[in-house]
């Protein structure tokens, strides 16, 4: 998926704030059912048909909300005051909040169908359980869903069987833990998954993730205030003897304090490390950032040094190499204090998962280094997307391509089913098809790649507007869209300016 960031809203979908969905996954959302597109705006007609998947998205019109599916097609028209939450974009339950009651916080909701018919009846209530991640954005269990019953909570899965029986007092996401949530029943908490396996009986006075991988296991306080590990497959890793347990871990060490000492453990508990920083940041591998005063540095697990404390920040990246800030600088160093990468980035990100280096220059532009530390390519990085594994450069006032490997590439290659390929000349935005056929004209002063959709969105005189797949005007350009950070479209809905909350609309901005 595309970077972003969105808000997060801890109970109540109220308007004002504009509640949360997980529009954004729809906007890469496989390919299940087929849509075919006819006709042209420039006598040509598209050979190929493109393939959307049947999703579910709210929209808001008219100061409400309904729902369309991903062909633009209205499900539910909008007519609800409150905005309609989708738990999962592929299942047609659409949550429903009413009475909504800002100073008291207490409010009414259930769930309907795609004919409005209300499901799961027998509950009082139907809720998403609402979680959010390390990068601020939104997401919705898509196994379960809480209910209550009596003033008491439990889970059922989207048929509406019951997962966990609706006995607890509240039942709430470890926030920013997947398939984690925590009950409480007698004023003790426990901890359950979205299957409702009982992972943690309610006989802790507190539990708190260690990190934000579930695996990674679950810091628990009993009666005493004493800190201990629970594993996610019901293991006590380490006894509730501890002052504190900080959300660090890495190769089976974990950081906890003991009276003032602040230690480094191992899973038995044997101590390897004392008192020998301020604060632990990461431990990776034999590789363990600490903090001492204001600076930081790195050191191994039996405590020699692998860098001094003479940094402003200090993150490790991979091999023997760390990211390294100093005087307002960043750029890259190995264990032995050599300069791999200059230190001339305002940021420097080391993207794990897809193999890069991303340093930011304080223009605006990106480099983005490979590996073995080379520049392969730089401009204002518009997207990295890791469903289809891209990332977008502009580039003296052109979009280029390119793989994670940082080779260049192009639309073309990465969306062989678009029926439609955004080109450009003489300053203008056109059209044209997988043999290089023009197919609408070049007439626009911008526009966007086709989506998954099958739209396009095309602006001009400073407003934007939307084609099909076949380059036939579906809605003319209107719309200044001037605090979008995304323009998209479905049919004549477009995505609303934050990301933090995202739905479709069709109010003229």
């Amino acid at each position: 998926m595309s970077r972003g960031k969105r808000y997060s809203e801890e109970k109540l979908n109220i308007k004002k704030v504009i509640g949360t969905i997980v529009v954004i996954v729809l906007i890469i959302a496989g390919i299940v059912t087929l849509v075919n597109y006819n006709g042209s705006n420039s006598g040509k007609s598209s050979k190929k048909s493109i393939s959307i998947s049947n999703s579910y998205i709210t929209v808001y019109s008219n100061g409400k909300w309904g729902v369309i599916n991903s062909k633009g097609d209205t499900v539910i028209e909008p007519t609800y005051d409150e905005m309609i939450v989708i738990p999962s974009n592929t299942k047609p339950i659409f949550l429903i909040q009413s009475d909504v009651n800002m100073d008291s916080k207490t409010y009414s909701s259930k769930a309907i169908d795609e004919k409005q018919n209300q499901i799961f009846t027998s509950y009082d209530t139907v809720e998403a359980l609402q979680n959010v991640d390390e990068k601020g954005t939104v997401y919705y269990d898509t196994n379960a869903l809480k209910v209550s019953k009596n003033g008491l909570y439990g889970l059922i899965n989207f048929e509406g069987k019951e997962l966990l029986a609706p006995e607890y007092n509240e039942i709430t996401p470890l926030k920013g833990v997947k398939n984690s949530f925590i009950t409480k029943k007698d004023n003790l908490e426990g901890l359950v998954d979205d299957s409702g396996n009982i992972i943690i009986e309610n006989q802790y006075a507190d539990i708190q993730n260690l990190t934000n991988s579930y695996q990674d296991g679950y810091i628990v306080k009993n009666d005493s205030s004493k800190y201990g590990l629970i594993t996610y497959d019901k293991k006590q890793i380490l006894e509730c003897k501890y002052d504190e347990i900080k959300n660090v871990t890495g190769n089976n060490l974990y950081v906890v304090k003991e009276g003032k000492n602040l230690e480094i453990i191992d899973k038995d508990g044997n101590v390897l490390i004392k008192n020998n920083f301020d604060e632990v940041i990461s431990i990776n591998g034999e590789n363990i950032i600490i903090k001492k005063g204001e600076k930081y540095g790195a050191i191994s697990s039996d405590g020699s040094e692998i860098l001094p404390c003479n940094y402003d920040d200090l993150k490790y990246a991979f091999d023997n190499n760390f990211i390294a800030k100093q005087n307002g600088k960043y750029g890259i160093i190995s264990n032995q204090s050599n300069n791999v990468v200059d230190f001339k980035y305002e940021s420097i990100y080391y993207m794990s998962d897809e193999g890069f280096i991303e340093a930011n220059n304080e223009d605006g532009t990106s480099d983005l280094i490979d590996m073995q530390f080379e520049t392969r390519c730089s401009g204002i990085v518009s997207e990295i997307n890791t469903t289809n594994n891209y990332i977008k450069l502009r580039v003296n006032g052109e979009y280029k391509f390119y793989t994670f490997k940082l080779s260049e590439t192009d639309e073309k290659t990465i969306f062989p089913a678009h029926t439609l390929y955004l080109s450009k000349q003489n300053g203008k935005y056109g059209f044209v098809n997988a043999n290089g056929e023009v197919i609408v004209n070049y007439i626009y002063d911008d526009a966007t790649m086709q989506n998954q959709y099958g739209y396009a969105a095309v602006k001009s005189n400073g407003v934007w507007g939307a084609i099909d797949s076949d380059g036939n005007v579906v809605v003319k350009p209107q719309y200044y869209l001037l605090q979008n950070t995304v323009v998209s479209f479905i049919g004549k809905w477009h995505l609303a300016p934050d990301l933090n909350a995202n739905y479709y609309t069709d109010v003229v901005e």
